[in-house]
């Protein structure tokens, strides 16, 4: 089954090598001394495009994925000096962001109930997303517009699977559920995202990396 992905080779190596560098962040974090400052630093580096990328397709809108971003940020350096050594960075930040969103999306119907009105069933809407907008290609735009249209679960494991390449294990850790259900989310993201992408599959098969 090809994997959707809006990742290169070169990214995935890049990904690669800033796991091999966590240890080290989270030795100097824990110390909380001097070094903490630069390994914060490196590791908004590393994960911030990352991180805002699920973020504002989780989101749909740009001020709520800054807002929450810096909310992430600002809970590992809280967090910091209470990190285990054995710390995954990548999976703490996204789901430390998996949890904002979720309670973004809970304000969200409070807000709507108070207003007076039901809580609407999520909907891409008509208007582009931000990453619509940036698309530099026909097919990097209907991906962003299938990804936009998945259910908001399916599309949480699409973008942790297949964009940021994680194991259905680790996902299934961040989002508090069963992997064989992460494995059924997935499979029915890439039924729909199949179907929505049309002729443009075959620009994706050609662009992924070989397995």
């Amino acid at each position: 089954m090809t994997r959707f992905s809006c990742v290169t080779r070169a990214v995935v190596v890049r990904c690669t090598a800033v796991e091999a560098e966590e240890r080290t962040w989270v030795d100097a974090l824990r110390q909380g001394e001097t070094g903490a400052a630069a390994a914060f630093d490196a590791v908004f580096a590393a994960y911030r495009r990352r991180i805002f990328g699920y973020l504002v397709r989780m989101t749909r809108r740009r001020d709520v994925a800054e807002d929450l971003l810096q909310e992430v940020f600002l809970r590992l350096a809280q967090h910091a000096t209470r990190l285990d050594a054995d710390t995954k960075l990548g999976a703490w930040l996204f789901t430390v962001a998996h949890r904002l969103v979720v309670s973004w999306v809970r304000a969200q119907g409070v807000r709507a109930q108070l207003a007076g009105d039901l809580p609407a069933r999520e909907t891409a809407g008509t208007d582009r997303s931000p990453l619509e907008a940036l698309a530099d290609s026909q097919a990097q735009l209907a991906l962003e517009r299938a990804f936009a249209e998945l259910p908001a679960a399916y599309r949480e494991v699409a973008l942790l699977v297949g964009v940021e390449g994680m194991q259905p294990a680790e996902v299934a850790v961040i989002l508090g559920v069963r992997a064989d259900a992460v494995r059924q989310r997935l499979s029915r993201a890439r039924e729909k995202l199949a179907a929505a992408l049309g002729d443009h599959v075959a620009d994706f098969r050609k662009a992924a990396p070989h397995e």
